[in-house]
């Protein structure tokens, strides 16, 4: 049978010796770019990796642990996140170039790291403009935009795993493919080295602006919303599917399916999260019917549900 469901961690019998920031029953809503969501049983903020390791030795073995960038690609679902909630903040969002290659905290955002290579006129980064979210969830799911990939540019990468070890990733650790990878589910990733080629500024600036004016123009980045919902099916796009099933504008509760995108979900203000995971369930239900395609959720559902 399933062990009993850890509700909280015990704020007065645990207490670690970490420098990082330790918050218990901390909101998580305001730190979702959906707005949405429950409270962690306890959030923490490292200090660095080493201090990283020596929370998670410390933390006893029966409670998971979340790692959270800036809260897109997510849905933390209304009744929170049981155990651990590992956020990276500026002291994991360092960037260092050093010839060809680019070094990216976890915490550093995807398009702080197409910036800096464009600062160093390196090609191949130019895809990160366009790709919401931290290194650190960019390297878990290989994440990519615009007809490129994490994998394109990957050489290594660090992590940490549940009992505080550090591990060196190389490319055959990844085991890359469509939007994931195969690295264990509890690697915490602190950490990314890419490998870019020399070009020129212009060039890379021009297609950085068309992506950025691409994404302006095609999605609604405007609103309270988690990025794509679901992935591409192999050879077609999933917007397609969701338009040719009718679900362009359907609504449940304060949810909103995307008039300008239709594989983006809306919270129009007041959408709880149950309400935005219904709406994508019932989605994939009309897509099946209408085209006999099962779409898989791309953002990531965590948490309890209410």
């Amino acid at each position: 049978m399933m062990a009993a469901v850890i509700r909280q961690i015990d704020s007065k019998n645990f207490a670690p010796n970490v420098r990082g920031k330790l918050e218990f029953d901390a909101p998580l809503s305001k730190l979702s770019w959906f707005r949405t969501g429950g409270n962690a049983d306890l959030l923490y903020t490292p200090q660095d990796e080493q201090d990283l390791c020596d929370f998670l030795k410390q933390l006893p073995a029966d409670i998971p642990v979340t790692p959270l960038g800036v809260g897109s690609n997510m849905l933390i679902r209304d009744g929170g996140i049981e155990g651990a909630v590992i956020r990276f903040g500026k002291r994991f969002s360092n960037i260092k170039v050093d010839g060809e290659r680019i070094t990216a905290g976890a915490g550093a955002p995807d398009i702080s790291v197409s910036w800096a290579a464009l600062d160093a006129k390196l090609a191949g980064f130019e895809f990160l403009r366009g790709v919401p979210g931290t290194i650190g969830g960019a390297l878990k799911m290989n994440a990519g935009a615009y007809g490129a990939e994490v994998a394109d540019i990957f050489q290594s990468a660090r992590a940490v795993d549940r009992s505080g070890v550090v591990h060196e990733l190389s490319r055959n650790d990844m085991g890359f493919s469509y939007r994931n990878t195969s690295v264990p589910e509890e690697y915490i990733f602190t950490s990314g080295t890419f490998i870019g080629s020399p070009g020129e500024a212009e060039e890379i600036q021009v297609r950085m602006n068309e992506i950025g004016e691409a994404r302006e123009e095609s999605q609604p980045l405007r609103t309270r919303t988690g990025g794509s919902t679901f992935k591409n099916p192999d050879g077609q796009s999933a917007w397609k599917l969701v338009d040719g099933a009718g679900c362009r504008g359907l609504k449940i509760g304060g949810a909103r399916v995307s008039e300008k995108h239709c594989n983006f979900l809306i919270n129009e203000g007041d959408a709880t999260s149950t309400d935005i995971e219904n709406l994508g369930e019932e989605v994939r239900r009309r897509v099946m019917n209408n085209s006999g395609v099962k779409l898989e959720w791309e953002i990531k559902r965590i948490g309890r549900r209410t």
